[in-house]
C-alpha cells in the first residue's frame, strides 16, 4: 500500500472535482490578469527554465498570477522532477521537512514523490528531516500541483520540502544541496510564496518591489535584508532564498518578474491587500 497524501484544499482554494478544476485553471490562464491564452506545452525536456516563484492563495485571487509562471514553464518544455519549496503555515512537524515516498492526490489524479531524489537531498543537506506530518495540512505546496498536472498529467515526480525554519543560512544550505542533486537532471524548482500580507496597496507594492528587485538581481542576501529591514510579510521568504541559492549554483542568468498584482487588483479593495508575484529563473 502506497502512502497517499490527500488534498486539504480541494473545494476551498480550488475546485473539488476534475472537470471544474480544469475549467478553473483555464480561466486563470485566460483571465485579464493572467497570460490571456491557454499554454501549448513544448514536447521537449526543459531548455532554459530552472525555477519559478509562484503564489499560493485561492485560485480566484492568485491563480491568474501563478498562470504566468506556468505558461512560461509550459512553453519551455516538460520537467521530469518538480522540487517544490513551501513555507509551513501550520506549525506541525520538523523545521525543514521532506516527504520521501508515496503519492500526492488532487482532483486531477496522483503525483508520485521522487524518493531517490528526496533521499539524496536529505543526505546532501544534512538539515532536512523526512517528516510527513509537516505536509499533512499545509497548502503552500499542494496548490501548485493542479497547475503542473493540468500541463503534464502524471508524467512528472515531485519532491515537496516544507520550511518552518526560514533563516538565511538554512535556506541557502537547502538551495545548495538541491542544486547539487539536480545537476544534469531535467528538473524545475518552484518556490511557493505570497508577498506582503494585509497592508494598504501602495505600501505593499512598494515593499514588494524592493524585495523583487533583489530577486531580479539574483541576490539572496540582499533579498533577505530587504525582508528584514522593510518588515516584508512574505510568507515564503525561506523558499525564495533557497531557490535563488540553487539557481546560482545551477548557472541561472536571469530572474524575470512575469507578473505582480495584489488581491486589490482582483477584488477592487485596496485598503488591505496581499501581494502575488510570478518570477521565472532561466539559464
Amino acid at each position: 500500500m502506497s502512502k497517499i497524501r490527500r488534498p486539504t484544499q480541494a473545494g476551498a482554494f480550488y475546485e473539488a472535482d476534475a472537470e471544474s478544476l480544469k475549467r478553473q485553471i483555464e480561466e486563470c490562464f485566460l483571465n485579464a490578469l493572467g497570460p490571456g491564452k491557454i499554454p501549448e506545452v513544448a514536447k521537449t525536456s526543459l531548455k532554459n527554465v530552472a525555477g519559478l516563484i509562484c503564489p499560493h492563495a485561492g485560485y480566484m485571487f492568485s491563480g491568474p498570477i501563478a498562470a504566468h509562471a506556468y505558461y512560461r514553464l509550459a512553453s519551455d518544455g516538460k520537467p521530469n522532477i518538480a522540487v517544490i519549496f513551501g513555507p509551513n503555515h501550520t506549525g506541525y512537524g520538523s523545521a525543514l521537512a521532506v516527504m520521501n515516498e508515496g503519492f500526492w492526490r488532487t482532483p486531477l489524479g496522483d503525483v508520485e514523490i521522487d524518493g531517490e531524489t528526496a533521499n539524496k537531498i536529505v543526505k546532501e543537506s544534512r538539515i532536512i528531516d523526512v517528516d510527513d506530518s509537516a505536509h499533512r495540512f499545509e497548502h503552500s505546496i499542494e496548490v501548485q500541483l493542479p497547475f503542473l498536472q493540468y500541463l503534464y498529467g502524471s508524467e512528472f515526480k515531485i519532491v515537496p520540502i516544507c520550511f518552518l525554519m526560514q533563516d538565511l543560512t538554512s535556506a541557502k544550505e537547502v538551495g545548495k544541496a538541491v542544486a547539487k542533486v539536480l545537476v544534469g537532471k531535467n528538473a524545475v524548482i518552484i518556490a511557493s510564496s505570497d508577498m506582503t500580507h494585509y497592508e494598504p496597496q501602495e505600501r505593499a507594492a512598494k515593499k514588494d518591489r524592493q524585495a523583487l528587485e533583489a530577486v531580479g538581481a539574483i541576490d539572496e542576501d540582499k533579498f533577505y535584508s530587504v525582508i528584514e529591514l522593510q518588515h516584508v510579510s512574505a510568507c515564503g521568504y525561506g523558499p525564495i532564498v533557497a531557490l535563488i541559492s540553487a539557481a546560482k549554483s545551477l548557472g541561472v542568468k536571469e530572474a524575470k518578474l512575469l507578473s505582480y498584482k495584489t488581491s486589490g487588483d482582483v477584488i477592487g479593495d485596496y485598503s488591505s491587500v496581499v501581494g502575488y508575484a510570478a518570477v521565472c529563473f532561466t539559464k
